[in-house]
């Protein structure tokens, strides 16, 4: 007898990413060990055809973005990667060479990250596709990261450059033009889950989270975990060449490098006498940092400070869900 069509699909694209304790995709749920002394961390996130991705994007380049913007969580809680659960709801009429582009996608980054599939689900629908994928790391009991924590007088900090991942939308778009070397649509598509930046800087840093919706943004939800304000300085913002040579011909466009989103760097806040052990932590993870601004004392409002040390007005601090 014949494998009824969902499962012949799962069984040709995803039972080759299953890993130990998925027990061959053949059971209603996954049975896994935790390491000893670890806790467990579960974090999730979705991403909707036309909204968190491109209908032309490569397959390969949607099923690795969907596991790194999950692993860019566990990173902001100073956790490893154990394993992952998967839901793809997909448009009626999916070409199997989509799906198998994004199954070889995912079974790079599995490599690359050290982690497999332990089961999930697939359905159908008239369209967008959906994608849903739930994270499981492990984490030291005294080594993770929260977002509660900043005290007036830390510095904020930040790693990798900013804006590069919003200003790639707009080059896929067409709306801006393409740097030679492909950079800022690479970062869109492929953001780099800081991991061992996140558990280098645990028992240092105060506060962290990862930058998805806007650096100004994600720099609130600090403030107002910790009941204080922000100021940061907008040249000390770190930005890639190609984001530099864009905000050279056009300084418009500071704000979509401030607020954008779609970076998955860290941010993160720390007493001001540990800026040598960050650093240090931050060159054992191959990761760059940068100060950008502190935390103030005073209502949970982020300042954006320009040259002249006025604030910058910003139509909005970054992406909304709704």
């Amino acid at each position: 007898m014949s494998l009824p069509a969902e499962f012949a699909l799962i069984a040709r694209h995803f039972r080759p990413l299953a890993g130990e304790g998925a027990l061959d995709l053949a059971d209603d749920a996954a049975v896994i060990d935790l390491p000893a002394g670890r806790r467990l961390v579960i974090a999730a996130d979705a991403m909707v055809e036309g909204v968190h991705y491109l209908p032309d994007d490569p397959p390969e380049t949607i099923g690795r973005k969907l596991l790194r913007v999950n692993l860019s969580d566990l990173a902001a809680m100073g956790a490893a990667p154990l394993g992952y659960l998967m839901t793809t709801v997909l448009q009626r009429g999916t070409a199997d060479d989509w799906l198998a582009g994004f199954a070889r996608g995912l079974a790079e980054d599995q490599r690359d990250f050290g982690l497999a599939v332990l089961g999930g689900d697939t359905a159908a629908t008239p369209g967008p596709t959906c994608l849903s994928l739930t994270i499981l790391g492990t984490v030291a009991p005294d080594a993770v990261l929260r977002r509660v924590g900043a005290r007036a007088g830390d510095d904020v900090w930040v790693s990798g450059t900013i804006g590069d991942g919003a200003l790639g939308l707009r080059v896929l778009r067409g709306e801006l033009p393409a740097d030679s070397g492909g950079h800022l649509a690479r970062r869109y598509r492929l953001p780099e889950p800081r991991l061992a930046l996140g558990q280098a800087i645990a028992g240092i840093a105060s506060a962290a989270m990862d930058v998805s919706d806007g650096l100004v943004q994600d720099l609130g939800h600090l403030c107002r975990a910790a009941g204080c304000g922000a100021e940061v300085e907008a040249r000390a913002v770190p930005v890639s060449p190609a984001a530099g040579a864009l905000l050279g011909a056009d300084a418009t466009l500071l704000p979509v490098v401030l607020t954008g989103g779609d970076d998955y760097e860290l941010l993160f806040t720390a007493p001001p006498g540990s800026a040598s052990a960050l650093v240090t932590a931050a060159a054992r993870a191959g990761v760059s940092i940068t100060r950008i601004g502190r935390i103030v004392a005073g209502s949970p409002v982020v300042a954006v400070r320009g040259a002249d040390g006025a604030a910058l007005s910003l139509a909005s601090g970054g992406w909304s869900h709704f």
